[in-house]
């Protein structure tokens, strides 16, 4: 039963849930229409809702993280298909096994050429998690550090990230997001401090909302949204500039020609400056403490 407060002269929202369940049941009471409003989940959940279903999504991280005194953050973005370096490793083994039983099968080959690249993509899970628990142990209270690692809450570098941070003996927030297949958070997430999303833009709000710098690591087509979504914000002049640090030199030439870009006069020189280029997790912790230090990271 909730406490009345002796000093508002009207009941709260928690207070008037409960007084309406003390009503006698009837026809009139049991109908859909005599549900308070924000206790009626049929009706919040129709399409002309969708307004009000954003802005409680924004509210609800929003206001968790306020009252836990999350002011800083420092998002990590990254495959959600890249392994930990002992399954990696494993997988490997366990198909070339099979290779060498059938060396002449078409399908094992590619399957082992597939597990090979896995293996060397997960030193990224090994560099993420460094990542987060050096940035975590030089950011415990006690340094007047505060921040907290945030990714989207899923596997591969996001439980690579959350659970370097675990490993630090930090807090770590994790935003996940419903989607068609099977998807659940990381075990490494605070869990006060896990949510779950609907919408992406709002989503992809929060990631930026107290963000001081943004490391990205090898993905696909969900981390080329954030990342270019953040880096557009930034060129546009819609945010403040936080250091944006592509991990793997290699593997961000391959896949994107920035210098193109400039060539063809789709971005300004300039905007190469918006990012920066890092290989290990002591250099893109070094380049977040010397901004976060700087008056720029203020």
């Amino acid at each position: 039963m909730p406490k009345y407060s002796k000093f508002r002269p009207f009941p709260n929202a928690e207070e008037d849930a409960f007084a309406a369940k003390l009503c006698t049941r009837s026809l009139q009471t049991e109908s859909p229409a005599y549900r308070l409003a924000y206790l009626d989940q049929d009706f919040l959940l129709r399409d002309e809702l969708r307004p009000l279903r954003l802005q409680l999504e924004l509210l609800k991280p929003e206001l968790e993280q306020q009252e836990a005194g999350i002011e800083h953050t420092v998002v990590v973005f990254g495959s959600a298909r890249i392994l930990e370096p002992v399954k990696a490793g494993e997988r490997y083994e366990k198909v070339c096994l099979e290779l060498d039983k059938d060396p002449s099968n078409p399908t094992l080959q590619t399957e082992t050429a597939k597990a090979k690249r896995a293996l060397d993509n997960a030193r990224y899970y090994a560099e993420a998690r460094r990542f987060a628990l050096l940035l975590s142990q030089g950011c415990q209270p006690e340094n007047g550090c505060k921040l907290i690692i945030i990714t989207g809450g899923g596997p591969g570098i996001m439980e690579a990230a959350n659970r370097g941070a675990a490993d630090a003996g930090a807090q770590s927030i994790g935003l996940n997001i419903v989607l068609p297949m099977e998807q659940e958070p990381n075990p490494y997430i605070t869990p006060e401090l896990c949510f779950q999303f609907h919408y992406f833009a709002i989503r992809k709000m929060h990631f930026l909302m107290r963000a001081k710098a943004l490391v990205a690591f090898p993905g696909g087509f969900g981390t080329f949204d954030e990342l270019f979504e953040t880096l557009t914000l930034i060129q546009t002049k819609k945010i403040r500039a936080v250091p944006i640090l592509l991990f793997g030199r290699a593997y961000w030439q391959k896949i994107l020609n920035f210098d193109a870009m400039v060539e063809e006069g789709m971005i300004a020189a300039a905007d190469l400056n918006l990012f920066r280029y890092v290989e290990t997790a002591e250099e893109a912790n070094q380049a977040v403490y010397e901004f976060y230090s700087s008056d720029n990271g203020r």
